[in-house]
């Protein structure tokens, strides 16, 4: 039960925040790091200065407009920050440790003991335990805007949209965090480690053009094609796979993820296919079932031994997590 309730809350942050999210987005993105600081604790004193040293007064707070245009006062140094979404790896790529976030949904991550400190404060999140820990900001990863009237009386709260590509976020999280260099010089090198990595890919016999499908199953023997969230968007870059003509309709229709029947899976197959790993034991069944079926059998990608599997909470479209995936993509690919 505990499993399909981690896999029911993965996908209801997808439906919650995505459905609205994706529509307000443009297609891009990847993610690793060279220069990047190490973790510290979202706390750590913020530099002061004295009129007496400067002849000028430190402000502590500033105007921020939100993701969901909200005129924010928030402290020009976050000390206590909250952070409530599914991409709390962005924030530990910057060297920011959170108090407070939404922890089932860490669970599994390849981030999940990095932030064995940091506190829960539910999911929907729990203005009680978030004012419990004093936090002086809080990051809601949400549109929603019954919860952000009750969440904001806690703490500054500024909405951020999770499904933006990851440059963007690296940069609205920079400004927040005064990191605008930090952030600047993580998507440098990034953008530098996934286009040498592509390229080595290529070398390796990825031909140019090649298709990729990203699938997986929910409890209930229901199938899913992903476009627009977690590995896909690692995947369909420039200088990386392309989606299938029916893949691609979804991104421009601004579509995360569709449910679809066994029956029209041969449709939106590509030339390689992605597997996530679902987490609760029923979707694991299915997907075993499924792998088995004739249909599956049938398509060129499977007959050509070009399938390949990741676990569904690794496979984020977090900062950490396309590091750890710039390293793993190739080995799996490679095998």
């Amino acid at each position: 039960m505990k499993q399909a309730r981690k896999m029911t809350t993965v996908l209801c942050m997808i439906v919650l925040m995505g459905a609205f999210v994706i529509a307000c987005n443009s297609k891009g993105s990847d993610s690793p790091k060279e220069t990047t600081s190490s973790v510290k604790p979202s706390e750590t004193p913020a530099p002061q200065q004295t009129e007496a040293a400067t002849g000028t007064t430190e402000n502590t707070t500033r105007k921020f407009t939100d993701w969901t245009k909200h005129e924010v006062e928030v402290p020009t140094h976050p000390q206590r920050v909250i952070y409530h979404g599914e991409t709390m790896g962005d924030l530990l790529a910057l060297g920011v440790m959170p108090i407070g976030g939404f922890m089932e949904s860490i669970q599994g991550t390849i981030y999940e003991d990095k932030v064995k400190e940091v506190q829960d404060v539910g999911f929907p999140i729990s203005a009680e335990k978030s004012l419990a820990l004093e936090p002086d900001l809080i990051i809601f990863g949400n549109s929603d805007e019954k919860q952000y009237e009750q969440i904001s009386k806690v703490a500054p709260t500024v909405t951020f949209n999770t499904f933006d590509p990851l440059e963007d976020r690296m940069r609205i999280l920079g400004d927040l965090f005064d990191k605008k260099k930090e952030a600047e010089d993580w998507i440098a090198a990034h953008t530098l480690k996934t286009q040498e990595m592509w390229k080595k890919l290529k070398e390796a016999g990825m031909k140019p053009g090649e298709t990729a499908s990203v699938f997986t199953m929910y409890p209930g023997n229901r199938l899913f094609v992903m476009a627009g969230a977690g590995l896909p968007q690692f995947l369909y870059t420039a200088d990386g796979f392309k989606p299938t003509p029916k893949i691609e309709e979804m991104i421009k229709d601004k579509k995360g993820f569709v449910e679809i029947s066994t029956e029209v899976l041969s449709e939106y197959a590509g030339d390689r296919i992605f597997l996530l790993e679902p987490v609760p034991p029923e979707a694991k069944q299915s997907q075993s079932e499924l792998v088995k079926s004739q249909l599956w059998l049938n398509l060129p990608a499977v007959k050509e031994g070009k399938v390949y599997t990741f676990e569904i909470l690794k496979a984020g479209s977090d900062a950490t997590s396309r590091e750890w995936l710039l390293e793993e993509l190739p080995k799996v690919l490679n095998k």
